[in-house]
């Protein structure tokens, strides 16, 4: 298994030899405006450059994965650079209609028994953030990864902690964990993916998993940074099993 992170939730997978994108955001630094009632009103989305050409990151692609429609998630670069007749999952029927009217032609529903070339993909359940907030943010999902020959892996997608994530780690023991970190916050509501105790709470609830934190520094709302995040880990004493990439690291199990 190859994990790469590129930028925001947009991670590379490398898994029982095929590769997947998942959360394709791929449009140049500045291209979008500002998320409104937020932080850095004065900086425009993306914050920061890809790590490497467009054309790298949907090289050799076998399929995507776009859990849910957000705009950092599933961008109009992505739309436009993207194959159209290629492999593409979402999470449900609604964003299935908006990603064919893209000009998609192989949309598949992701269920909790999908499977992609002898590759189960597993689909689970995500809460946008907490309260009120999760009516606006709307439905989101992650997904387990598994095949004989690879660790099981479980990408969380833009969810907080709450109890299901701990059943998916229950009843999949994934290997490998990776969570949208920053903790991305409107000025009112609260956290809208996981902060540094969400983070914690993994941590204990998958002791042996290792863990990978991505979704950080790269749009206007973040409020938690990787250096706040290392120094929680390390005074935590949990930072030898806890990743905090840099845009383009790669990581390999």
């Amino acid at each position: 298994m190859k994990i790469k992170h590129i930028r925001n939730a947009t991670l590379q997978v490398e898994y029982a030899g095929r590769i997947f994108l998942i959360d394709p955001m791929l449009a140049e630094k500045g291209t979008y405006p500002p998320f409104p009632d937020s932080a850095r009103q004065d900086q425009k989305n993306p914050l920061v450059d890809l790590p490497i050409s467009v054309d790298d990151v949907i090289k050799d692609v076998d399929a995507v994965i776009v859990t849910h429609l957000h705009l950092d998630h599933f961008d109009e670069a992505a739309k436009e650079v993207l194959p159209k007749e290629i492999k593409l999952f979402v999470q449900n029927e609604d964003d299935g209609q908006e990603v064919k009217k893209a000009g998609f032609q192989n949309v598949e529903v992701l269920t909790e028994h999908s499977v992609f070339q002898g590759i189960q993909l597993i689909k689970t359940d995500g809460q946008h953030g907490r309260g009120e907030i999760v009516k606006i943010a709307g439905q989101v999902c992650g997904i387990v990864f598994k095949h004989p020959e690879e660790q099981t892996l479980y990408v969380a997608g833009d969810t907080v902690w709450y109890e299901p994530v701990q059943k998916v780690i229950d009843d999949h023991q994934p290997g490998i964990i990776v969570v949208n970190g920053g903790d991305n916050q409107f000025h009112q509501g609260g956290s809208l993916v996981m902060g540094k105790e969400d983070i914690h709470a993994v941590s204990k609830a998958a002791p042996h998993a290792k863990m990978i934190v991505v979704h950080m520094e790269a749009v206007n709302h973040w409020t938690l940074s990787r250096k706040e995040l290392n120094d929680f880990l390390y005074e935590e004493g949990i930072h030898s099993h806890i990743y905090v990439p840099d845009d383009g690291d790669v990581y390999s199990f």
